[in-house]
Order: structure tokens, then C-alpha cells, then sequence
């Protein structure tokens, strides 16, 4: 018979046909990364006041150069048709960015993320993102709320910065596929302009070949990033140099042991980076439709391209939410093709990519999922590769227990409350009744074994008593027989 390879975790009844699949408890929840949660949540109030008062700065500039009266014709003529198909294009943008994070975690059977948390993990992105400078609250905020799912810090680390890499790779690529489509366009259209937008895709190139390097070299980083610290801290030039020596020696080789798993299933990455293109094809879009909102035309690539600058040059400017570099950016691109409505579709642009989205994503921060299936099986069930399957979870068995192919479906501990607490109590009752009978028969068959043996014991006694008394008969006569003898 064949020998059936071994599954760790997986206990076989080949007899039934059936298979009986113990999970491990959920790791608690880690409070890692308290502190920089905190300081995430400090920037993200900071960046919050900036942005109000660059808003009443706004307005000011409106009511005091005159240009209101304009602004809010060119408002009144919107049709609301396309600034909604625009807001459709960015909740495009937001499925995709959670389907990255889904095709990261769906490829381990027993990850305990589901599919609200991975929103809450996007939502996270977006809100801290838009808030401080740089976007540089992103990513440690969604690894914390990774690690509030259930994953240890290592693999939510992992899972963040495969993605972000991902991330970073799709803007480049994307950029440079514009650039080479639509080089003679940006020449004929901005003139010299266009050597800013080389400039700025250059910088974004240095950025990932950085991120590479890291990657695929860690050890020659940790010794350049060693030899930077000590010169540093001689000079006394750094207020924490334990930080600093932690990231150099600690997280970049997690972060290099991340990218190297993530890199062994390359159809996993490769299908990242086909969403990640969907995904920023979606955000690049919006001004198309934002121009149509005002009776503008345009060529659909044209945009997609100007978007791209746009994004990139944004991202370059040190202050929350790209301030400065976004209306500079929106200005240079794209103030030909909305001529005097370029202010009103300005502020229409900047609603439905960054205000309306960081005050959507807030309430979205606390979504959990609260199956205990994770996505793998979710997958393999709904594509009928795994069926039969019950997932039982309870403080009794510590985990949960599936069984697969064998089409058995295991009560879960916690329900019927009721109707087990009734049957408890009544099998307790019956159990101490039994306990008592079968203690006072047994006290009865003590007593009347005692009575019988006494009974026993007498009667022995008495048996033994009337043997000797004839044995000393049969001496005595045997004696008086012998002494008449003598006489005669």
C-alpha cells in the first residue's frame, strides 16, 4: 500500500477517508510598535492643522485676488456625472491597493488576516499617508495594524514591505512607459519642462535601486551603514544612535529576508505588480474625468501620463499631503487643457483624490475580521478544491480543528449554551444520585461481609473447641483402657 506523505498538522484516519486538520491557537495580538504608533498619530494631527490652514490660505487667496467670482462659476457649470465616475475611478484605486495585500496573504493556508483587516491595512495607508510628510506614516502604521490581526511583527513586516516594493516598482514603471509613449508630447507641450520630469523620474529610480540594493546585498549595507553610524556619533551628530544601529543590523536583513520569500513565488509577484499597474492607472485617470466634468476634452493617454507627473512630484515635496508640489504639479500639467476653470478643477481633483479619501478612510480604521477561516481555504472552498470543511474554534480545544474530504461538520463548543447547561446539570444530578446508591450498597455488602465473617470466625472457633474437647475424650478412655489392663 502507498505510503501517504506526512502534513505537519494534519492528523489521517485512513480508515474513514478522511482528514483531520488541527490548527494552531492564534497568536495574540503583539502591542508592537506602540511607540510609533503614537508618533504616527502625532504627525497625522499635525499634518491635519497644516492642511486647514493651507485650506483658509486658499480661500483667502480666492476672495482677495478676486478670482471668486470665477472659481464659483466654474463650479456651478460641473457636471456632477463625471466628478462621480472620477470617485468611482478612486474607489477603483482603494479595491486594488486591498486585492495587493490579498494576493500577499492568500498563499498561506494558516494566516489569520482577512479581508476587513487588509481594508483596515489600506485605509491606514491612506489616512496616514495624506497626513504626514512624504508619506513617511504609511508604512509603519500599516504594519501595526498587520500585527493587530494576529501575524507576529516579522511576518508582518515582511507582508508591508514586499508590498511597498511592489508599490514603489508599478510607480516607477509606469512612469517610464509614459515617458517613452509620450516623450515627443511632454517636448511639443511644456518644452524644457520636460528635463524636470526626467529629474524627477531619475530621483524615483535612485529611490528603488536603493530599496534593490538593500534587498539583494544586506550585508554590504549594514557594513556602510555601520561605518556612516560610528562617523556620525563621533562627531556626536546623532540623538540616537541605538535606533540607528537597531535599523542598520535588525531591519534590514528582515527586510531583506522578506523580499527574497516573496521573491521565491515569482507568478505572486508578478500578479502584484499587474494590480499594482490597474491601481495607478486609476488614480492617474481621474483628471480625464474631471476635465470632462468641465466640458473639457482630452487624450485619454495624455492624461495618464500628466498624471503620473503629477504623482511623482508631489511625492517629492516634504510636507503632508505633497503641499506644493500637488498644486504645482496640477498647475503645470494640466492648467493648459482647463484654461480659467484650472483653479475650480483644481479644487474638484484635490476633493476626490485626497480630502473626501483621508476623511472616508477614519472610520474605516477599526474594521477586524472576525472569521477564524482564512483566506486559502476561503479561496480553495469557493473554487471547490476544498470541500466538507468545519472549522471549530473554542477555549476548549485551544484552536480550531477542520476536517477536510470527509464531509463531517463539528459542533462549535459555544453554541447550545442553554440546552448543554441543561443537560449538564441533569447528567450532575443523576451522577451524585448513583454516587450515593452505589456508596450505600456498598457500606450494606461492607457490614453484611463483616457479619459474616464474625459468623465465620465464631464458627470456626466453635468446630475447633469441640475437636480438642474429643481428642482429650479419646485420650482420657485410651488412658482408663490402659489402666484397667495393668490391673487385671
Amino acid at each position: 500500500m502507498r505510503q501517504r506523505r506526512a502534513v505537519p498538522g494534519v492528523i489521517r484516519d485512513d480508515r474513514r477517508g478522511m482528514a483531520l486538520e488541527v490548527k494552531k491557537p492564534r497568536a495574540p495580538k503583539a502591542q508592537v510598535g506602540g511607540t510609533d504608533n503614537d508618533e504616527n498619530t502625532a504627525k497625522a494631527r499635525k499634518g491635519a492643522l497644516f492642511l486647514v490652514g493651507v485650506l483658509v490660505v486658499y480661500v483667502a487667496y480666492l476672495v482677495f485676488s478676486g478670482q471668486m467670482g470665477t472659481f464659483v462659476e466654474a463650479l456651478s457649470g460641473v457636471d456632477t456625472r463625471w466628478v462621480w465616475a472620477a470617485a468611482l475611478c478612486y474607489l477603483m484605486y482603494f479595491v486594488f491597493g486591498v486585492l495587493a495585500y490579498v494576493i500577499a496573504v492568500i498563499i498561506d493556508p494558516e494566516s489569520p488576516v482577512g479581508v476587513r483587516d487588509l481594508m483596515s491595512v489600506e485605509a491606514s495607508g491612506v489616512f496616514f499617508g495624506n497626513l504626514t510628510p512624504m508619506m513617511a506614516g504609511a508604512v509603519p502604521s500599516q504594519i501595526v495594524r498587520l500585527t493587530r490581526t494576529g501575524l507576529d511583527p516579522g511576518e508582518a513586516s515582511a507582508t508591508q514591505f514586499t508590498r511597498f516594493i511592489m508599490f514603489q516598482f508599478g510607480v516607477v514603471l509606469f512612469a517610464a512607459i509614459m515617458l517613452i509613449a509620450k516623450f515627443r508630447f511632454f517636448l511639443e507641450s511644456y518644452g524644457d519642462i520636460v528635463f524636470l520630469n526626467l529629474v524627477v523620474f531619475g530621483v524615483h529610480l535612485l529611490e528603488l535601486v536603493g530599496l534593490f540594493v538593500v534587498c539583494l546585498c544586506p550585508g554590504f549595507v549594514r557594513r556602510v551603514g555601520n561605518s556612516a553610524i560610528h562617523f556620525a556619533d563621533r562627531r556626536h551628530w546623532l540623538k540616537d544612535t541605538e535606533h540607528w544601529t537597531e535599523v542598520v543590523n535588525v531591519q534590514v536583513q528582515e527586510f531583506a529576508d522578506a523580499f527574497k520569500r516573496a521573491a521565491a513565488d515569482l507568478p505572486s509577484m508578478g500578479l502584484t505588480l499587474v494590480v499594482t499597474m490597474a491601481q495607478l492607472a486609476c488614480l492617474y485617470m481621474i483628471p480625464w474625468f474631471v476635465l470632462h466634468a468641465f466640458g473639457r476634452d482630452a487624450d485619454f493617454l495624455e492624461c495618464l501620463a500628466a498624471g503620473s507627473m503629477v504623482q511623482m512630484v508631489a511625492s517629492a515635496v516634504p510636507l503632508p499631503g505633497g503641499t506644493g508640489g500637488a498644486e504645482g504639479g496640477f498647475a503645470l500639467f494640466y492648467g493648459p487643457l482647463f484654461g480659467d476653470a484650472a483653479t475650480a478643477g483644481y479644487l474638484i481633483w484635490r476633493i476626490v483624490t485626497f480630502f473626501a479619501p483621508t476623511l472616508l478612510a477614519a472610520p474605516l480604521l477599526g474594521l477586524r475580521s472576525t472569521s477564524g477561516v482564512s483566506l486559502y481555504h476561503r479561496w480553495m472552498r469557493l473554487t471547490h478544491r476544498e470541500s466538507g470543511a468545519a472549522t471549530v474554534r473554542g477555549s476548549a480545544v485551544g484552536g480550531s480543528v477542520r476536517v477536510r474530504h470527509g464531509g463531517i461538520s463539528l459542533p462549535h463548543p459555544g453554541k447550545k449554551a442553554a440546552a448543554s447547561s441543561n443537560k449538564s446539570a441533569s447528567s450532575n444530578k443523576s451522577a451524585a444520585r448513583s454516587k450515593s446508591a452505589a456508596r450505600s450498597k456498598s457500606a450494606a455488602s461492607s457490614k453484611s461481609a463483616a457479619r459474616s465473617n464474625k459468623c465465620r470466625g465464631v464458627a470456626s472457633v466453635d468446630l475447633k473447641a469441640l475437636r480438642a474437647r474429643a481428642q482429650h475424650k479419646d485420650v482420657d478412655n485410651k488412658d482408663a483402657h490402659k489402666d484397667g489392663g495393668a490391673e487385671q
